[in-house]
């Protein structure tokens, strides 16, 4: 059984209501108190659209990873994750001249 353990602490943490998530997913209310219960086995598409929805990866929902970017993103160096934590703050603009700037300084040292 697929149970997703990290549904309900997302739904807590952005103040979402149960008939939010419900309306959301077009589900029943009492299929989704299943869910976060553990009790019944959530869809993989709803799954997947509950990760679209919190901005999250599927491995933090099923419980795999507490980096809620999941595990690719938890394999990474501390000072490659610093970096797209500070690149992901960047407007569009701000990251391509960020790049640009990254290929210069790379560049320069070539």
């Amino acid at each position: 059984m697929a149970y997703y353990p990290k549904i309900k602490i997302l739904r807590k943490e952005s103040g979402k209501s149960k008939k939010e998530i419900v309306n959301y997913l077009g589900t029943k209310k009492k299929y989704y108190n299943l869910y976060e219960k553990g009790a019944n086995e959530i869809a993989f598409n709803r799954a997947i659209a509950l990760a679209k929805y919190y901005n999250v990866s599927l491995d933090y929902i099923a419980g795999l990873t507490n980096d809620k970017r999941g595990l690719t993103h938890s394999s990474l160096t501390r000072e490659q994750r610093e970096l797209l934590d500070i690149t992901e703050k960047l407007s569009a603009s701000g990251k391509k001249e960020f790049i640009e700037l990254l290929r210069a300084m790379i560049n320069a040292v070539k």
